[in-house]
């Protein structure tokens, strides 16, 4: 059919799908906390699921030398106890100090161009970063980053 010109073509009403609009299938309102608990048991399902299939596919050849206690690649001979310097716990400290502040600082970085924080979000950075340079100053003072 040729497109119509003049007024016929202004008068005629906009196309229209012969169906009706599909409705949207909509559930019905659930408590929050049964959401919560209907994915911590799908995740126990899994779990047990897993394990399950582990017991039944892993191979099993128990042997003298896989019952045996095993310690970190040492054999476990003489007394349990053994005296460990503790500035490789100040290490693994610091790391985790350093590590948690990735964590906050990375997500700020990316949201700080794109969205209105301000003046006030600055601060509260200024302030973070301020404590952490503070506990940086004292572990140096301490002599806790010296490597040797």
């Amino acid at each position: 059919m040729p497109p119509a010109h003049g007024r016929a073509a202004r008068r005629r009403p906009a196309a229209t799908s012969r169906h009706a609009p599909a409705q949207v299938a909509r559930l019905p309102s659930v408590s929050p906390y049964v959401v919560v608990a209907a994915v911590v048991l799908v995740g126990l399902l899994l779990f047990v699921a897993a394990m399950g299939a582990r017991a039944l596919l892993a191979p099993r050849a128990p042997t003298h030398a896989k019952l045996k206690t095993y310690e970190s690649g040492v054999d476990p001979v003489g007394q349990g106890w053994a005296q460990t310097q503790i500035r490789y716990f100040v290490y693994a400290f610091l790391y985790v100090i350093f590590a948690v502040d990735a964590v906050y600082l990375f997500p700020w970085a990316l949201v700080i161009r794109s969205s209105g924080l301000g003046v006030a979000s600055l601060v509260e950075i200024g302030v973070f970063i301020g404590v952490l340079l503070v506990g940086l100053a004292h572990a140096a003072r301490r002599g806790l980053l010296r490597w040797f």
